[in-house]
């Protein structure tokens, strides 16, 4: 069985107002030394992310999507533990609804960004769920690359939870990935055919001078650098970690699907990149509350619809792996109370407040099964 884990970016934010605090530099500092005064991280590890206003959470490679839930919520208590400690709570927004200033990391990489790119580098304090899936060789991480790009937009549609951004409702159910979209290389890619393909792309990009270097390579799913692994890279950090856990084993069986195309000889669906784009643009405006496009055809569809044609394609890898009804189970949680996004929101209507929505949010990253907000209540 292919093994799995992710990245979490979260915010750290004063627990009253909910403002972003540029801690990151103590966060680490605090689980550093420590010790066993936190909660057992295990494998899970803390990481500085482009912003001080914001915190990596780095799973260790996981077999089931129990593991992984428990690292995932391992993680986020972990690094919570340590803000707290420092007088600020972490968070799992894609955005910060609050209007903030951002402060970049120091290094000579991070001030060569934010100096080479202006606002885009200076503006940009996002979050993103990153989600590795073990692979046997680069030729079949390309060929897997090639065989999900198609399907990636519904993930986005799926964790959606990043409407607010500078404090005003974007009309957007995921603005990071509009934001995010700002990057040069961000968003899906064309076909690359294989694994010299890939780094014939690659090399051509860093040959521009446009890119620091290949880290700024920034596609909706790449060849992680690091490890043996595809990296997914085109959700939101989900505000509920069952979420979480749900789109990386909805990540595995898209790949475990994908390469045993590739071993049976099913080309890829030559879809171009700019239409799978205005997928991407759909799932981005509107997740899970209308329409989609249709990863094949790239028909109009309601959301529903177009998960459970997601479904049937990796519903074959998902009973080989024991996720099948797991799967299901929370995708259909998700369609009743809706993703991140709605609670956002409906916080937002209930308290007539955006710092509400932020500690509401805090709430709900670390307890399981956060319910909806009933019409009229305050959270």
């Amino acid at each position: 069985m292919r093994t799995f884990g992710v990245e979490e970016e979260l915010l750290i934010v004063d627990p009253v107002c909910g403002q972003p605090l540029p801690l990151a530099d103590g966060v680490l500092a605090v689980s550093r030394v420590a010790g066993g005064a936190f909660p057992a991280t295990g494998g899970v590890v803390l990481t500085a992310e482009f912003k001080q206003e914001q915190i990596e959470v780095q799973t260790s490679p996981c077999s089931s999507v129990d593991a992984l839930m428990e690292e995932i919520r391992r993680g986020r208590a972990a690094a919570d533990a340590a803000a707290r400690a420092v007088g600020a709570r972490a968070v799992a927004l894609a955005t910060s609804p609050v209007p903030a200033v951002t402060h970049t990391t120091p290094g000579s990489r991070y001030a060569a960004m934010t100096e080479g790119f202006g606002l885009t580098a200076r503006e940009q304090l996002t979050c993103g769920l990153h989600v590795h899936v073990s692979v046997s060789s680069d030729q079949e991480g390309v060929a897997v690359l090639d065989r999900i790009r198609s399907w990636l937009p519904v993930l986005a549609a799926l964790s959606a939870n990043s409407p607010f951004w500078n404090g005003a409702d974007t009309g957007y159910a995921s603005y990071r990935t509009q934001a995010w979209g700002r990057w040069p290389t961000a968003g899906p890619a064309e076909l690359f055919g294989s694994a010299a393909g890939y780094r014939s792309l690659i090399a051509g990009y860093l040959g521009t001078g446009v890119l620091l270097d290949e880290g700024m390579v920034y596609f909706d799913a790449r060849l992680s650098r690091d490890h043996p692994t595809v990296e997914v890279r085109v959700a939101d950090v989900c505000l509920y970690a069952e979420d979480a856990a749900l789109i990386a084993a909805l990540v595995r069986g898209l790949v475990e699907t994908a390469a045993t195309e590739w071993r049976h000889g099913v080309p890829p669906l030559p879809v171009p990149a700019a239409l799978i784009r205005l997928a991407l643009w759909r799932a981005s405006r509107s997740g899970i509350n209308g329409d989609l496009l249709h990863p094949v055809d790239n028909r109009p569809a309601p959301a529903p619809e177009i998960i459970e044609a997601l479904i049937r394609y990796v519903q074959a890898a998902l009973a080989g792996s024991g996720d099948l009804l797991p799967v299901q189970s929370g995708l259909s949680a998700i369609l009743r109370r809706g993703t991140g996004e709605r609670r956002q929101r409906a916080t937002l209507a209930c308290t007539g407040k955006l710092s509400a929505v932020v500690t509401d949010a805090i709430h709900s990253s670390h307890h399981p099964r956060s319910s909806p907000l009933p019409p009229g209540s305050s959270p």
